[in-house]
């Protein structure tokens, strides 16, 4: 499975964590970037990873920032992009169950690295549960095609 990642400065130490455990793990990692700790804004990286997401050449992504909430709010922009925030497995497990969510965000100043890889392999083995939830979803869906331009 295909995974893309990217990370602001705060979350690029974490980045690399998970990076390196997903290819570990058997996973193809496409890095957006960023490649250092010099400081960067956190909005072109989420757009990146939502993007490539979004236009479905990726399943998933993850981006980490230093709280998550930045990455989340700003994937969350982009048409078809469901990011979740998850600092725990309840969290990551739901997402991915009852939301449907195709973005897993983190805070790299939040958690610690192996909860993280926890996190990421929760969030990646759960899958959507349709039934009821599905309708909520698509009501989301249908919402955002009525009122984005693209």
């Amino acid at each position: 499975m295909k995974i893309a990642i990217g990370s602001d400065h705060a979350g690029f130490r974490l980045k690399e964590i998970i990076k390196h455990f997903l290819l570990t793990e058997g996973f193809e990692v496409e890095d957006v970037g960023t490649f250092t700790e010099e400081s960067v804004d956190y909005p072109d990286y989420a757009f990146k990873v939502a993007n490539l997401v979004s236009s479905g050449e990726f399943p998933f992504g993850i981006l980490i920032c230093g709280t998550g909430i930045g990455m989340s709010i700003s994937a969350n922009k982009v048409k078809g992009i469901r990011a979740a925030l998850c600092n725990d497995l309840f969290t990551a497990r739901f997402s991915r169950e009852h939301n449907d969510a195709n973005i897993l965000c983190m805070g790299g100043r939040v958690i610690g690295e192996e909860v993280a890889k926890e996190i990421v392999k929760t969030f990646l083995s759960s899958t959507f549960q349709g039934g009821r939830h599905k309708r909520r979803v698509d009501k989301i869906s249908d919402y955002e095609s009525s009122t984005h331009c693209n």
